[in-house]
């Protein structure tokens, strides 16, 4: 079905109606003695819940022509997606300004560093000025680039970790996202050392160092990411091999999602000191000690988890990807080399082909997604009437968090989502936080909010990803 705003409270109330239909077992949700509400080890195994689906695990939701419609709409419609291709030749200091300013706004509430301290003025001015945005040219010509490894986008031009309480070490409120290996980027201006640069990429403007990119011709860059033939990593993280010869291609962390063309070298010529006939030879970007671009081909072992094209979009593979992640580390802003809540769905539904904004507000509200929206409006009654009706791959928002829908047991749905939170009813009937701190699978109706709210009576949105337009 789709979903659209003004239709919200409408189809709330048609669901209610209908609440007969959607009728499930009552379930007595289990606690084990790990304390988290309604999950023994089989509801860890994603086959538990592909098995709950039966034939329709593998039926394709969005076939190759209606994801590509779908993305395009995303690049159409979306003010958070930014098209590369359309930059002008040459960035205005005015436009440079607005884009940085935006971003790099000096904080005005208290901030602490890792050692518990607050943050000194002087130390939040000096980060001000090594924006350098009295450095900004009336006209800049547009510089490309690739990504040549993980990198972090930061809110300034810093490493300084910084959190928003003296007892919170978990959350770098400087942390922005992360870009992957093969990522096209346009740079906008540098930081007055010169270490650090100002970027656009496909989903993100923020500030990343300059050592982890190499600038090369706009052609080259914009277009390395739509090279085939290809390979797109599909599990939560591959690596090419090690490899004295080219150190910067040597044992390569690669994230899901993480796509790399098929390098054109003949099948039996060595590459990097190996014999390539039991790995995929694709072409890295690497950094020239000048900081220019060059294309070398790297190994990336055939026994790997990847693929030669895009996964179908199906129930089974939402789920088999999801379950990937299950345990990692939370790491908000793709920090400790891993991935927060929003980055989580959205690499996963990447594997597939799928476009999404990187945060979470941005992903609830999108206009190119299909989406019941709620506000304080809203009633208990129409957003229950919602969760009767989820599916598997459905994402639910509530403020600053979003939950992967896998399946139901009984009356319950669950979901898997990556959260440093997590708060349940103990048996005594007190809030009880679990400190899940990672990709976790839970039940839904369990989660409170606070006191007296559950997530759900929080929910900002409920999208569905899987509906053609």
């Amino acid at each position: 079905m789709r979903f659209r705003p003004a239709h919200s409270l409408i189809a709330a109330a048609l669901l209610l109606a209908l609440a007969p239909a959607f009728a499930r077992e009552p379930t007595q949700l289990v606690r084990p003695a790990h304390g988290v509400v309604g999950v023994e080890d089989a509801q860890l195994d994603p086959n538990f819940w592909i098995g709950k689906l039966g034939a329709d695990a593998d039926r394709v939701l969005l076939d190759k022509a209606a994801i590509d419609a779908a993305n395009a709409a995303m690049r159409a419609q979306d003010p958070t997606i930014h098209d590369l291709g359309a930059l002008p030749a040459s960035i205005t200091a005015q436009q440079a300004r607005e884009w940085i300013e935006e971003m790099s706004e000096r904080p005005t509430r208290t901030l602490y560093d890792e050692k518990h301290q607050v943050v000194p003025a002087a130390t939040l001015d000096g980060l001000v000025d090594a924006l350098a945005l009295d450095k900004l040219a009336a006209s800049t010509p547009t510089r490309y680039a690739l990504v040549v490894e993980r990198a972090s986008l930061r809110t300034f031009p810093t490493n300084l970790r910084v959190f928003s309480s003296d007892d919170d070490t978990d959350i770098d409120r400087f942390q922005e996202s992360a870009l992957f290996p093969g990522t096209p980027v346009a740079i906008v201006h540098e930081s007055r050392d010169g270490q650090w640069a100002f970027i656009v990429s496909q989903r993100y403007r923020a500030w990343v160092e300059t050592k982890h990119l190499a600038q090369g011709a706009r052609d080259v860059v914009l277009g390395f990411p739509q090279r085939t033939p290809f390979r797109v990593v599909t599990g939560a993280k591959v690596s090419t091999v090690h490899t004295p010869e080219l150190p910067q291609a040597s044992e390569l962390s690669l994230d899901m999602s993480t796509r790399l063309p098929i390098a054109n070298v003949a099948p039996d010529k060595i590459v990097n000191g190996q014999h390539p006939y039991s790995s995929w030879t694709v072409d890295l970007p690497v950094r020239e000690a000048n900081g220019t671009l060059r294309i070398a081909p790297a190994l990336l072992q055939k026994n790997s988890d990847t693929q030669g094209d895009y996964l179908p979009l199906t129930h089974a593979n939402i789920l088999r990807q999801a379950f990937k992640f299950l345990g990692e580390r939370y790491g908000w802003g793709h920090d400790y080399n891993a991935r927060d809540c929003s980055g989580f769905v959205s690499d996963v539904y990447a594997t597939m082909g799928i476009l999404m904004p990187r945060n979470t507000r941005d992903q609830s509200r999108s206009p190119s997604l299909h989406k019941t929206l709620f506000d304080d409006k809203s009633t208990r009654e129409q957003r229950e009437a919602t969760i009767k009706d989820l599916q598997t791959g459905d994402l639910v928002y509530i403020p600053g968090h979003v939950m992967m829908v896998i399946g139901w047991i009984g009356d319950q749905p669950y979901v898997i989502h990556d959260t440093n939170g997590g708060t349940m009813r103990a048996a005594d009937g007190k809030l009880r936080s679990l400190h899940l701190n990672g990709v976790s699978v839970t039940p839904l109706l369990p989660l409170m909010y606070d006191e007296t709210h559950r997530y759900v009576d929080r929910m900002t949105s409920v999208v569905r990803v899987a509906t053609s337009h």
